[in-house]
């Protein structure tokens, strides 16, 4: 059974850098593709990036796109987000999930293992 545990979410301001981190535990890590997704208040959860298991590979979403960097250590079972120019809808939830699939999925729906959350949330 694969466990996921973020943590690094906090209170932060517009345009600020914050870095969360997952961290993987169960199953061997590399043999999974990592993905971030996250929720908004009142909204669908929608996709931010995923990394390949070998980490050579990596996809992001375009609200994210050049602010949001996807990184893993296959040594320390963990993937980590930086986001940098943090804007006020980047607010939310933000998940870590595993996919066994290895297509570097970017549907919820590819994803077998879901970590708890982290809350991220930026301020004026």
């Amino acid at each position: 059974q694969v466990t996921l545990v973020e943590s690094g979410g906090r209170l932060v301001h517009i345009g600020d850098s914050l870095n969360i981190s997952c961290a993987f535990s169960g199953r061997i890590f590399s043999s999974f593709a990592m993905g971030w997704f996250r929720q908004a208040p009142g909204k669908e959860r929608e996709f931010v990036a995923v990394i390949r298991g070998r980490g050579d590979y990596s996809y992001y979403s375009g609200a994210v796109k050049g602010r949001f960097t996807i990184s893993r250590d296959n040594a320390k079972n963990t993937v980590n987000l930086q986001m940098n120019s943090l804007k006020l809808e980047d607010t939310a939830v933000y998940y870590c999930a595993a996919s066994s699939f290895g297509n570097s999925p970017r549907r919820s729906d590819g994803y077998d293992y879901w970590g708890q959350g982290t809350q991220v949330t930026v301020s004026s």
